[in-house]
């Protein structure tokens, strides 16, 4: 019986969250490396089976999850998050803050649902510094709305940067939170 619920457990984290399996974790960010590849791991495609998601091709790009912040606390809508530092060379990006149940946007109705590398200020040096709350903030703000938990889910598209084995992707921008209502 022991054995049973340990095979059972272990199967649902490799499915749910898998990053002792299949995924690759960068601070709070995490991907499945072979999502779209022609040959997966077997993690891979149980879980691409399991969220029954069409998944970007390897060649096309590569999708991040953000559960925590940099900190490693679950995302929270009461508080007000910056996103920070400097994504991977890709040619285009996109974050949108999205619910945990359904991976539906949380963004104010008319307004923004995301950020996307072509429309925001930038540092000099390139890197971003954006806003996720419900309250007004500095320069790159998205509003969100409801309660509880959420999700950032950052795409992207036409990125060379995990082609190669030791391929280079520690750039992925930090999540701080700043403050709670």
């Amino acid at each position: 019986m022991v054995a049973l619920a340990v095979g059972f457990g272990l199967s649902w984290y490799a499915l749910s969250d898998g990053r002792l399996f299949g995924a690759i974790e960068i601070g709070p960010w995490s991907a499945w490396r072979d999502v779209g590849v022609p040959a997966p791991d077997p993690y891979t495609r149980a879980f691409i089976a399991r969220a029954g998601a069409l998944e970007l091709g390897a060649s096309e790009g590569i999708q991040f999850v953000a559960t925590t912040d940099s900190d490693n606390r679950r995302l929270d809508r009461a508080c007000r998050y910056r996103i920070d530092g400097s994504t991977p060379a890709a040619r285009f990006w996109t974050l949108v803050p999205v619910a945990p149940e359904d991976g539906r946007p949380i963004t104010r109705e008319g307004g923004p649902v995301d950020f996307q590398s072509a429309r925001l200020s930038r540092a000099g040096d390139g890197s971003v510094e954006l806003y996720v709350s419900k309250s007004l903030s500095p320069q790159n703000w998205l509003e969100i709305t409801g309660d509880g938990a959420f999700d950032l889910v950052l795409t992207l598209y036409d990125t060379s940067s995990l082609a190669g084995v030791g391929a280079d992707v520690a750039t992925l921008p930090a999540i701080i939170r700043e403050t709670c209502a």
